[in-house]
């Protein structure tokens, strides 16, 4: 990825979670502004019921020195299961970490303010293209939802909300640039303009 001023908005639909943190974690430490969104629709190699296994033995960590001491904090949600991931790559204990991670954002679903922008992928971490057809996978969204995480059903129904009035908001787009094109077709063309290259 090349240097840009703006952040850089990643559709995380159909990424392997470690290598889109990776990858993630390399941009921001380098003064890149990254947002992530659709963060539950993110895969992970393995099944699923290797993966809740996983999950299940990490939930069961605790302090062991002070047990009554607040933490390790478990977060259930997507967004903070890639954000804990990217966060053990990068020094976060350093300035320099704590200020790459404060160019991070990270969503589930597609929030208004980024829904009008060009959303990327990463072929690098890209499912389709890093996993061996027929292995097993899951998404974040499943594995959230299975260990506590209660917005599964809200975040499903605002997407398809957002992904109704996109479509509609495209129709019109279209019809727009149909009735452009019919209108610049039949302007007769001025000689004396189309030699100067207009």
């Amino acid at each position: 990825m090349s240097f840009s001023t703006q952040p850089v908005v990643i559709d995380g639909k159909g990424h392997l979670l470690g290598r889109l943190a990776s990858i993630v974690s390399k941009q921001i430490l380098n003064g890149q502004k990254v947002t992530v969104v659709r963060c539950e629709e993110i895969n992970v190699s393995g099944s699923f019921f290797r993966n809740k296994l996983k999950y299940h033995a990490y939930l069961h960590k605790r302090h062991i020195v002070n047990p009554t001491r607040a933490g390790p904090f478990h977060f259930r949600a997507p967004s903070r299961i890639l954000y804990k991931a990217i966060r053990g790559m990068v020094p976060h204990k350093t300035s320099r970490g704590a200020a790459a991670l404060k160019r991070l954002e990270l969503f589930e679903g597609v929030p208004p303010a980024q829904d009008k922008v060009k959303r990327v992928v990463v072929p690098a971490a890209l499912r389709v293209l890093r996993l061996k057809p027929g292995r097993k996978y899951c998404t974040l969204k499943r594995i959230s939802h299975e260990v506590g995480w209660g917005y599964k059903d809200v975040v499903d129904r605002l997407e398809e909300k957002r992904k109704v009035k996109g479509q509609a908001y495209h129709e019109r787009k279209q019809a727009a640039l149909k009735i452009r094109a019919k209108a610049e077709s039949s302007v007769p063309k001025n000689e004396l303009i189309t030699q100067h290259g207009f």
